[in-house]
């Protein structure tokens, strides 16, 4: 059947719909019969009030259910027809003006996707970013390590940084007491910016049972509200100061990590082998994101607003369900604004769509195979001890096996863009790559 497709503003596009009126009192009744047989209405034995009054009680929103789902329906099977190319269905509405007694007509407000060009883009510069893992690399992870099995045993001596103590403390603003200003038996680590500066700096050199008043100063900036850009005083009690002793390097410590010989060549081995991987895995990312950055800024057009107002959704219940995980108070995350979430949105769908482009131009060579996917998950499944079962396991579950066959997806994007861009490689080291230049030792 031949349909006029009506161009609106940007991707936005209008279709007539013409629905049978006796085709739409056919399914009202067909509904108004199944909705007496349940339902309960004062006076009348369940499903034995007189179609009189089910009629009264639900016809009207029956009646709209069904042109709603009536003009859905065609609206689809009509876009099937004509290959329509639907982003989304934005909006049904009755015309005002219905010339035809034997049809309802409803105009159908849809997007349309957006024609996309790719640019030749070999004259634009994308940095490949590339790193090494040292045997000093290495050393540094193992002190990491070491440190995060820290123990701590208690000593007779002032308090210095990097002994645990454990402190009591009351904060007064002004003589008065505020929120979160005081604590029992609290502890912490001298030295691990836990505390305000000037809060750390005051224990230090203090000793077992000694109590001392020590002046704070909150920045302007300070998250707690009630309390930045004020001073308070604390008065502060040490209770107990402990040394920190790390362990040492040998059989037990390697055995801790999961070397079953103890032996720590072996363990060292291990370590840079993952550390590589975690490495690699992060450069790949970094490479990742500059080639999508070159994408986004050099190929513009029209994203379809019903596919951002979904992705937007998807990040809100992302955002919610990242809250939950990490035990955090969720109340009011479902009335954050849209805004929010516009822009990383809109890059998310533009992003979709020029690879789908990509796809579309290679004829579908850009998306993963079975062996890709496979190689994603093992990868992955390298960071278990049974690699084997960890595959087999995501491979058999389509669900499972789709968060691979994006990262697969991506990878082939890569591959496929630095043979389209002037690549520039540009070295990163260990502490760059893992701790933003900063070393964690």
């Amino acid at each position: 059947m031949a349909i006029s497709v009506e161009n609106l503003e940007g991707l936005e596009r209008k279709i007539v719909l013409s629905l049978k009126w006796d085709d739409i009192r056919a399914e009202v009744s067909n509904r108004l019969k199944k909705q007496q047989k349940k339902a309960r209405i004062d006076g009348f034995r369940p499903g034995k009030a007189p179609m009189s009054m089910i009629e009264k009680y639900y016809g009207y929103s029956i009646q709209n259910d069904v042109l709603n789902d009536t003009a859905v329906n065609t609206f689809f099977r009509i876009a099937d027809e004509e290959k329509l190319q639907i982003a989304g269905l934005q909006n049904l509405e009755v015309l005002e003006n219905q010339d035809d007694d034997s049809v309802v007509k409803i105009a159908a407000i849809y997007e349309t996707f957006p024609e996309i060009t790719i640019p030749d883009l070999s004259d634009k510069e994308v940095q490949k970013v590339v790193a090494e893992v040292t045997d000093a690399d290495v050393e540094k992870t193992v002190e990491v390590l070491r440190k995060q099995r820290i123990t701590y045993n208690h000593v007779e001596r002032e308090a210095k940084d990097g002994d645990r103590v454990i402190i009591d403390f009351e904060g007064k603003i002004e003589g008065v007491a505020f929120d979160g200003g005081t604590a029992t038996n609290y502890p912490f680590v001298l030295g691990s910016k836990t505390m305000m500066p000037e809060f750390e700096t005051g224990i230090v050199g203090m000793k077992e049972n000694e109590s001392k008043f020590v002046s704070v100063e909150f920045p302007e900036d300070y998250h707690g509200k009630d309390v930045a850009g004020k001073t308070a005083v604390f008065n502060i009690t040490l209770k107990s100061v402990a040394e920190g002793v790390l362990p040492e390097v040998n059989d037990a410590f390697a055995k801790t990590l999961g070397v079953a010989s103890g032996d720590v060549a072996e363990m060292k081995a291990e370590i840079k082998k993952n550390i590589g991987r975690e490495v690699k895995r992060r450069v790949d990312g970094m490479t990742k994101q500059n080639i999508l950055n070159v994408l986004a800024e050099n190929i513009s057009f029209d994203v379809p607003k019903k596919l951002v107002a979904d992705q937007i959704a998807r990040l809100k219940e992302d955002t919610v369900a990242e809250w939950k995980n990490r035990g955090m108070d969720t109340k009011g995350l479902t009335d954050l604004p849209d805004e929010i979430f516009t822009d990383r949105a809109k890059r998310t769908v533009a992003l979709g769509l020029i690879v789908g482009e990509l796809d579309r131009q290679m004829e579908g060579k850009l998306m993963p195979n079975e062996d890709q996917i496979r190689a994603a998950v093992a990868d992955y499944a390298q960071n278990f001890e049974e690699p084997d079962e960890v595959i087999e396991w995501y491979m058999k579950d389509r669900n499972r096996r789709s968060e691979f066959a994006n990262v697969a997806l991506e990878n082939n994007l890569v591959d496929l863009m630095l043979d389209k861009v002037k690549v520039v490689e540009k070295p990163m080291t260990f502490d760059e790559v893992m701790y933003g230049g900063v070393s964690p030792v």
